[in-house]
């Protein structure tokens, strides 16, 4: 797992400064905006991993999978 995963053209980070959020670039990381803003339940990320048509995160509230790119995470049971 990582901090920074690549999907598609697409490179999907965990935010240096909040890692509450994820940032996405699409020009090879020159610049970035944020992707997904946070949510609490979801809680602080600390790694990423592409899992072919799921991102898995593994968080402080434990393990998330995204099914639409990391704009929206789901608890993995």
């Amino acid at each position: 797992m990582s901090q920074i995963i690549t999907r598609g053209k697409e490179l999907i980070r965990i935010s240096p400064k909040d890692n509450k959020k994820l940032e996405k670039s699409t020009n090879g990381g020159v610049s970035w905006i944020t992707k997904f803003s946070g949510s609490s339940s979801v809680g602080e990320f600390q790694d990423l991993t592409d899992f072919g048509k799921e991102i898995l995160a593994t968080t402080s509230k434990g393990l998330f999978k995204s099914t639409n790119d990391g704009v929206s995470w789901i608890r993995k049971s």
